[in-house]
């Protein structure tokens, strides 16, 4: 631990071999958080390299209180950042895809209920809970196979059927919803 604390101040200090020698320390650790959130292993990779970028650059606002966790918050929230940009990007990409299917030569009540329909799509979609929605836009919107989805997730192909029937299920209960709330 002692030895730990010496290296933790050396690396603050800008010492590369110190900090290298944490890194390895840490490596399979930071590795380990990451890919309970990300199960592609070369995406799992990128993100470590953002968190041992993060760690070098604020090591030297390090409180020396707990390195290890420390490290594991950071793995963490950079793991969730990543997750969230993924989500907005596919979300933005899905949303595309169907305004490009809209037909420019329609008439203008045509376009306008193309529009409402996307909308609601869009709100029914926000409103289920993660687990689903992401099965559903995996299945539909990218047209992944339940066993490629269920290798992704990491998870048999019978939960991968299950999370897509409920989602259906929750995004049909929503959409009624809107349509009795007009």
């Amino acid at each position: 631990m002692k030895n730990e604390s010496l290296l933790i101040e050396k690396a603050a200090l800008g010492d590369e071999d110190s900090f290298s020698i944490l890194i390895n320390n840490y490596k399979n650790y930071v590795f380990a958080i990451i890919l309970n959130f990300i199960k592609d292993y070369d995406e799992a990779e990128n993100v470590a390299q953002e968190v041992f970028f993060q760690i070098y650059v604020s090591l030297p606002k390090y409180d020396q209180n707990n390195f290890k966790a420390w490290i594991g918050r950071i793995a963490t929230n950079k793991s969730i950042d990543w997750l969230r940009k993924k989500r907005a990007k596919f979300k933005d990409e899905a949303i595309e895809e169907l305004d490009n299917n809209v037909d420019l030569n329609a008439n203008p009540e045509m376009i306008l209920l193309e529009k409402y329909k996307h909308d609601k799509l869009k709100k029914a979609l926000d409103s289920i809970p993660d687990i689903y929605r992401v099965t559903l836009e995996k299945f539909y919107f990218r047209e992944k196979s339940y066993e490629t989805i269920a290798e992704e997730e990491d998870v048999t192909i019978k939960t991968i059927a299950s999370r897509l029937y409920r989602a259906k299920m929750l995004l049909r209960e929503k959409w009624r919803y809107e349509d009795e709330s007009l």
